[in-house]
């Protein structure tokens, strides 16, 4: 992949449209990308991964919007790149989710993600996608890279590469993993061990239920269980066996219990059947002479029964005369209080003779003048109704006649104040239009502030720094002395050394002699063992470390400090804090002028409405007031045709309403009094039909006088009871002649007393006799049940558990092996560690050919399936291991005791070797423009020519590397070079070279 071209619009700190000429910048084959801290360097690096996945790398793919904070709220954030991928010239236009203003009202609205890939063929760029899920395939199956994966193969960022060199085993083996997607390995570890999990809670479930079956057997046989499981089957069997025979022989006890007990509830029940029969023939006789005595009152029952149901027929009718004449009397005194109410009204005269006629023609007469009457009642209403509309206009134009009187003052009052308000909103609008600029103004300002107060505290922080770098150096230099010290001792005491080696006898190590007459010896100093020389230059290795690390911090406090200066464009902390109060006055009085304009802009909008209604009112009420003054004088017209009317038709009452009330009472009077005389007539009548049928009755009943009807008259409930004593007494005989008929009544009456006392004794011991067996026997046989089911239960969980025992034992094995913790893994790596270390050793042996020459030929890196200090004490916690082998001292040490300078281009060509493996795993794409992050502050003079030259040999091929760096030196080196300035108003670019 070569790139050609960038092009960024607010994005990052890049607030306008910044273009990167890659081709100009890729032509010598080296470039620089350099700049001071903060002005967005990493941020083109950004911009093409952007362009490419639609994300930037690292932990600012989780921030906010990319968008710039410098650019203008409004301005649409993008990226373009074009490059080309395999032979294949394509563009990515790319714009991020952002927020811009509303184009109405206030607020914002949210702008989707965009992108639009198009492709250079046959002169012409042609469409590919513009769906952001399409593009993000298309860039990956082209390049055949993930975005981590172009980050380790593209873009060498030296601080991740310097942690991974001195990381431990689980870290590095997180990176390669992401890097060379081997997951799926440690996804097969994580499957074998909650496979052999599992496995081993499904033996213990089994060895659980065995245990519990051999428990209920134990339990129900009333025997201990063996402790042996191979033991298990035959005691159950055994005990199974045994309670059978058992319960056979109990079988054959009970069954003639049983026929004892039979024999004696038999004897017994006949017994007492013999004793019964014989109780009922002597109660039969007795009852018999009872019944005797109650023939007589029988008799008389039967009498007096048949006298009450001749009366019954007769008593009905007596009552309903009775009755009629009761009416009769109730309706002549009706018609004596209704008479006497109609007696003096007009019309209606005396009513002495026949006054039937009379009533009916005076009701008449006023139902008549009632029907005319009530043709007249809606024109009364209807003329109350006018009387009340004729108030309601009357008062409604009084309404209407006042608010228009107000509406008109109105009208007059509202256009001065228009006017003033527009005058006033003029004013206040020039002073609000600088609200943007005095906004602008105070945000550098702050930054300003900001940077003066970090250029003071980065002052202070830098004499705590210089003076921990002085004692730093001290120290390594003191570190250096001693170690260099006990080396010289060590040297000048070596044939010491050798002679206390010297046995008597033994042949010397140097001269091959067996006689040693005068062996050296050590001086007062004493020797100097090979121990304390290693853990004296280990020391001063350490020593160098902090040394190094003391003098990095110096170095970018430093650079902070200049860059927190370039900031504060050259105010002090008092001049940049006076500056900004200012700008916060001046901003605060555009933001109140603009506040004031909204509100005189809603008060003009509101009077201009308000005047608008006023005027619009105004018509409307001319109207109305028009509209109501016709519809009173009609209303009054025809209020005055309807009043004559209806004083014509009212007579002398007060109104046609009254006259109709009265009409209506006195018409209702006079019908009652019809219907009462109507009534009294017919009740006569009925009276006399009455008391000639109840006489005829009487007669055909046989009673020669009313009072022996009512003598021989019962009551229901009296003639209910004497019917059930004859009823009672007749079942009583017909029961005692049957029972005195039976013949085994006759034959047990005949029989002699049977011993009750002493059948039910018998009965009862052979039934206590029989019941002990029976229980005893289904005991047995029940307990023989149940152990013979829980011997098949036993049976069947004993041999369930050796299939699951044979697949937890394959299982154990597979996750040990795998974890590392198995005897036969000699090594002790687990397996992603084992795939990963194949990854690994491909690294370090193309790291190797770049160290060697960056070194000199000194360091060298080795891979070891051995632990680090950090990794812990598991045994499978190793197989990831890198040592550095000195090819000075012939020492391996580790990558921690680097040097800042030696871990630098150590890392660089780790970095190096891993982008080649890495890009080889992912399909072979060819990387043709590379970039080297940061890290070259660390080297002297030397070293930095070599790493350079390393650099420069990466270009064969036609390859391009850019170096990202605020190395000065590096602009003296490197001639082509992309410069990014910052400013309070944004970064920018400039190509030079």
């Amino acid at each position: 992949m070569r790139l050609h071209a960038l092009s960024v619009q607010a994005f990052g700190p890049f607030a306008g449209t910044e273009h990167v000429d890659f081709d100009r910048l890729s032509a010598g084959g080296l470039f620089l990308i350099h700049g001071p801290t903060g002005a967005g360097k990493t941020s083109v690096l950004d911009a093409v991964c952007f362009a490419l996945y639609g994300r930037v790398p690292g932990a600012r793919r989780d921030d906010r919007s990319p968008k710039s904070d410098h650019a203008p709220v409004d301005r649409v954030p993008e990226v373009t790149l074009e490059c080309t991928i395999r032979g294949r010239r394509v563009r990515i236009e790319r714009r991020p989710r952002w927020e811009r203003p509303k184009k109405r009202g206030t607020g914002t609205r949210t702008e989707n993600a965009k992108v639009v890939v198009t492709e250079h063929v046959d002169g012409r760029w042609e469409g590919v996608t513009t769906r952001p899920d399409e593009a993000g395939q298309f860039v990956g199956d082209l390049l055949g890279l993930t975005l981590d994966q172009f980050c380790q193969v593209a873009l060498l960022p030296q601080g991740d590469f310097a942690r991974f060199l001195r990381a431990k085993a689980e870290d590095r083996r997180e990176s390669l993993e992401r890097i060379f997607n081997t997951r799926v390995f440690r996804d097969v570890e994580e499957w074998f061990k909650g496979h052999a999990n599992r496995l081993r809670l499904e033996v213990e479930s089994a060895n659980e239920r065995v245990h519990a079956v051999a428990g209920r057997i134990s339990e129900v046989g009333r025997s201990p269980a063996p402790d042996l499981p191979e033991e298990l089957s035959a005691w159950a069997a055994e005990l199974a066996s045994v309670t059978a025979a058992t319960a056979r022989d109990a079988a054959v006890v009970a069954a003639g219990a049983t026929g004892l007990r039979n024999r004696a509830q038999d004897a017994w029940t006949a017994g007492r059947e013999v004793r019964a029969r014989q109780e009922r023939w002597a109660a039969a006789r007795r009852r018999q002479e009872e019944l005797a005595g109650g023939a007589r009152e029988r008799a008389r029952i039967e009498a007096g029964l048949a006298a009450a149901e001749r009366a019954a027929s007769v008593l009905p009718l007596l009552r309903a005369r009775d009755h009629r004449r009761t009416e009769l009397d109730k309706a002549g005194l009706t018609v004596a209080e209704r008479t006497s109410l109609v007696a003096g009204l007009p019309g209606v005269g005396r009513l002495d003779q026949d006054p039937l006629p009379v009533l009916d023609a005076a009701e008449r007469e006023r139902r008549d003048e009632l029907a005319r009457l009530e043709l007249l009642r809606d024109d009364a209403e209807r003329r109350a109704s006018l009387g009340r509309s004729i108030a309601a206009f009357t008062g409604r134009l009084a309404g209407v006649r006042g608010e228009l009187d107000r509406v008109r003052e109105r009208i007059a009052s509202l256009p001065p104040q228009v006017e003033n308000v527009t005058g006033e909103l003029r004013q206040v609008r020039d002073l609000a239009q600088r609200v943007e600029t005095a906004g602008a103004a105070l945000d550098a300002a702050e930054r300003r502030r900001g940077a003066a107060d970090l250029y003071e505290l980065l002052g202070e922080r830098l004499v705590e720094a210089e003076d921990l770098h002085r004692a730093a150096v001290d120290s390594a230099q003191s570190a250096h002395d001693r170690a260099l010290g006990l080396r010289e001792r060590r040297i000048t005491h070596m044939a010491a050394e050798l002679a206390g080696q010297l046995a008597e006898g033994s042949p010397c190590a140097v001269c091959g002699s067996v006689e040693h007459p005068a062996p050296a010896r050590p001086s007062a100093e004493g020797l100097v063992s090979a121990e304390e020389e290693k853990a004296a230059q280990a020391a001063a290795h350490t020593a160098d470390a902090r040394r190094a690390e003391a003098g990095n911090a110096v170095t970018a406090l430093r650079e902070r400090r200049s860059a927190a200066l370039e900031r504060a464009e050259g105010r002090t902390v008092e001049a940049a804090r006076e500056e900004a109060a200012a700008h916060a006055r001046a901003l605060e009085e555009a933001r109140g002028a603009a506040v004031e304009a909204r509100r005189l802009e809603e008060t003009l909008e509101q009077l201009t409405a308000d005047l608008d209604r006023a005027r619009s009112t105004e018509g409307e009420l001319t109207r109305l007031e028009t509209g109501v003054e016709t519809d009173r004088a009609n209303a009054v017209a025809e209020h005055a045709r309807l009043t004559e009317l209806l004083d014509a038709a009212r007579g002398d009452d007060p109104g046609i309403g009254e006259r109709i009330a009265r009409l209506a009472r006195e018409a209702d009077l006079v019908g009652a009094a019809a219907d009462a005389v109507r009534a009294r007539d017919r009740a006569g009548e009925e009276m006399r039909m009455a008391v000639a049928e109840a006489e005829q009755h009487r007669a055909d009943a046989g009673f020669a006088a009313e009072a022996q009807v009512w003598e021989a008259a019962l009551d229901e409930p009296r003639r209910r009871e004497l019917r059930e004593r004859a009823r009672s007494y007749d079942d009583d005989r017909a029961a005692v002649a049957a029972a005195l008929a039976d013949p085994d009544l006759v034959a047990a009456g005949a029989a002699p007393v049977p011993d009750l006392d002493s059948l039910s004794g018998a009965a009862e011991h052979a039934s206590a006799a029989a019941d002990h067996a029976v229980a005893w026997r289904s005991m047995l046989e029940d307990r023989a049940r149940r152990l013979a089911a829980l011997r098949g239960e036993l049976d069947r969980a004993l041999a369930g558990c050796e299939p699951v025992l044979r697949r937890y034992a394959v299982a154990e094995g597979m996750r040990s092996l795998t974890a590392g913790t198995s005897a036969d893994n000699t090594d002790g790596v687990r397996l992603s560690a084992y795939v990963l270390a194949a990854r690994l050793e491909r690294v370090v042996a193309a790291a190797n050919d770049r160290l060697r020459t960056m070194s000199d030929g000194r360091y060298e890196l080795r891979y070891t399936v051995d632990k680090a200090a950090g990794d812990g004490r598991a045994r499978s916690a190793g197989g990831l291991g890198m040592r550095v082998v000195d090819a000075w001292t012939g020492v391996e040490r580790d990558p921690a005791t680097l040097s800042g300078g030696e871990a630098f281009f150590s890392s660089l060509a780790l970095a190096l070797g891993l982008g080649d493996v890495a890009s080889a795993e992912a399909g072979g794409t060819d990387i043709d423009t590379l970039f080297v992050d940061e890290g070259f502050g660390t080297l002297d003079e030397d070293t930095l020519e070599e790493v350079l030259d390393m650099l420069d040999r990466l270009r064969d091929g036609g390859r391009a590397v850019g170096v990202v760096s605020h190395v000065a030196d590096l602009r003296q080196r490197v001639s082509t070079r992309l410069r990014v300035v910052k400013g309070a108003s944004g970064s920018r670019v400039e190509h030079t070279g």
